[in-house]
């Protein structure tokens, strides 16, 4: 999805995010150009959860993994056998920290490959996120090598159910996508879009949910151009400023994402009402409205995602310059 050159920035009202319903049924508009490519696929919905140590990856929940722990070992002592095999994988995976990926079951071309046009969140789930994602690593791969940056490398986009292995331990529905820089792939449960609707709030929509996969990306492009690593570093050595740190990682996925959409924009895949869609599902995530509604209260310090309204803004900031200087979060008092 190459940008035109010379190609109008993107006008984003500060309340687009407000002015459409919630009632739409509005999709990226693929056609034939656009094809799925489950190469970079690894499809194992309905495989079996070996088991893992606890995930570690960039992009998820992580902040509350361990109250989800604590959540799955009450729902198993009252007899659930989802929540029984995700708590026993865990303590089973914290006596054994050297589990390797999972190999998982390769997509076919049956399923997953051809002709993106038509194809939306509704009638082919798990295809539309493959053409998102064969998108967004194309558009990448396209934009380092013009710019001379990174080379780009390829990271394969893992689907799964309820809980599998990752390089960074057990991937799960309950921690959310991420991205874990050790084996270089993106996991995805597709049941949490239905989680970003019913439990966080968002509108949802095609382009919601393609901003989540550009998200997950956005952290690969961190780990290919050495900023994932260089946060690291600083969080072991100054530990009092992981959180923060932590925050501005995240922020920028968010304006990598924006910078995606910039080119999809630009080639009429998307519309101003689709990206209210975007717009939306990153408020909904946003540490303040997630603590709001867990437990009442919001804690800034406790951040690791950044704000509703952080997130939208910096997505913004991709969205209008299609320009990947412009997101730059770890200038001084940026987010």
């Amino acid at each position: 999805m190459r940008s035109a050159p010379g190609a109008p920035r993107v006008f984003i009202p500060r309340d687009v995010a407000l002015r459409w319903p919630a009632a739409h049924a509005r999709s990226v508009k693929f056609d034939d150009s656009d094809r799925a490519d489950p190469s970079q696929v690894e499809d194992r919905r309905g495989s079996r959860f070996p088991g893992g140590r606890a995930g570690a990856g960039v992009g998820g929940l992580g902040l509350i993994g361990g109250v989800i722990y604590l959540v799955l070992r009450v729902m198993a002592d009252n007899g659930s056998p989802t929540a029984g095999q995700l708590t026993r994988a865990i303590e089973e995976a914290q006596q054994n920290p050297g589990a390797r990926t999972e190999p998982g079951v390769e997509a076919t071309p049956a399923n997953l490959s051809g002709s993106c046009r038509g194809v939306d969140a509704r009638n082919d789930p798990a295809k539309f996120i493959v053409c998102v994602e064969n998108n967004v690593q194309a558009f990448w791969r396209r934009k380092l090598s013009s710019s001379g940056g990174a080379r780009y490398e390829p990271a394969k986009l893992v689907l799964f159910t309820e809980a599998t292995r990752s390089g960074c331990g057990v991937a799960s529905a309950e921690t959310g996508p991420f991205y874990c820089p050790l084996d270089q792939r993106v996991y995805l449960d597709l049941g949490f879009f239905r989680e970003l609707t019913q439990r966080f709030g968002a509108r949802g929509g095609d382009f919601a949910q393609a901003y989540v996969v550009a998200h997950e990306y956005g952290h690969h492009i961190q780990d290919l151009n050495g900023t994932e690593r260089r946060v690291r570093a600083l969080q072991q050595r100054n530990p009092s400023a992981q959180r923060p740190l932590s925050v501005r990682l995240e922020l920028q996925a968010d304006c990598y994402a924006g910078v995606w959409g910039h080119a999809a924009y630009a080639d009429g895949k998307v519309e101003q009402k689709e990206i209210a869609d975007a717009l939306d599902a990153a408020a909904a995530i946003g540490d303040d409205r997630i603590q709001k509604q867990t437990r009442g209260w919001v804690t800034p310090d406790t951040f690791t995602h950044g704000s509703a309204a952080a997130r939208q803004r910096w997505f913004s900031a991709g969205m209008r310059s299609g320009d990947p200087a412009d997101c730059d979060t770890f200038g001084e008092n940026r987010p």
